[in-house]
């Protein structure tokens, strides 16, 4: 039966997600609506990040398998044209073994987090970016951003959800900097617990105001306790934007 690796993007300000649920649209309820309208065939794609509601993708990854050895031109070209007008676009489509898994065969996930620091409210990047009106030290941000870096026991900044089963993650890469009003914060590993990036965004932002030192991260990791995070950043300024195989 071919498979095949699909590479997507979407806005997800419209969706519960990627995984499918009960209480609304999900990107991955979508793309199997599409699959089914083009092919005739019922298959759940599985995705490389289950990301949240409200949160978007520059370079999510998912598979699907079909019965027919379809062109993999043929296959995004039908998928697109049975996905508008909603927000999600394949942007590639190839084949690739059996033994593929969009989750499981990752190496590394790469997100991106936007924040734009300005007074003035959002108008062509409302729930695309977190507008921040206090004025942000995005120095400050990211000396403290190394403290995350590495091998660590993530309790603080890990959801009271999280079906992780454990907390320990290797965090490969943590950089903040700015261009201009906008503030770009970029993480990556080769997987992250539930709401992680969202919550170290949240206390670096405590950072960039001045409120928190490097040392008060730093010992918010060390409590290995959720109630020593900060507030936790919305997800219109998260962006899973590549996965790495």
């Amino acid at each position: 039966m071919p498979r095949y690796k699909l590479t997507l993007e979407y806005d997800g300000t419209l969706f519960v997600g990627w995984q499918m649920q009960e209480n609304g649209p999900s990107v991955q309820a979508r793309l199997a609506q599409a699959i089914k309208a083009f092919s005739s065939e019922d298959f759940l794609p599985r995705g490389a990040g289950r990301t949240d509601a409200g949160v978007h993708a520059l370079g999510q990854v998912a598979h699907l398998d079909l019965g027919k050895d379809w062109a993999p031109e043929k296959v995004r070209d039908a998928l697109n044209a049975q996905l508008r007008p909603d927000p999600i676009s394949v942007l590639d489509c190839e084949p690739v073994p059996e033994s593929f898994d969009a989750r499981f065969s990752a190496t590394a996930r790469h997100y991106l987090y936007r924040i734009v620091n300005r007074r003035s409210p959002l108008a062509l990047d409302r729930n695309r970016a977190w507008n921040v009106v206090h004025a942000l030290d995005a120095v400050a941000m990211h000396d403290a951003a190394q403290r995350l870096v590495g091998h660590h026991d993530f309790t603080t900044f890990r959801s009271t959800e999280c079906q992780a089963a454990s907390p320990v993650k290797t965090l490969d890469h943590l950089a903040v900097a700015r261009a201009g009003e906008e503030i770009r914060i970029e993480a990556s590993a080769r997987s992250f617990l539930h709401n992680q990036v969202r919550s170290m965004v949240g206390s670096l932002k405590l950072v960039g105001e001045g409120r928190w030192t490097a040392r008060d991260l730093e010992q918010a990791l060390a409590a290995k306790d959720r109630g020593a995070c900060g507030p936790v950043a919305p997800p219109s300024g998260l962006y899973l934007a590549k996965v790495d195989y």
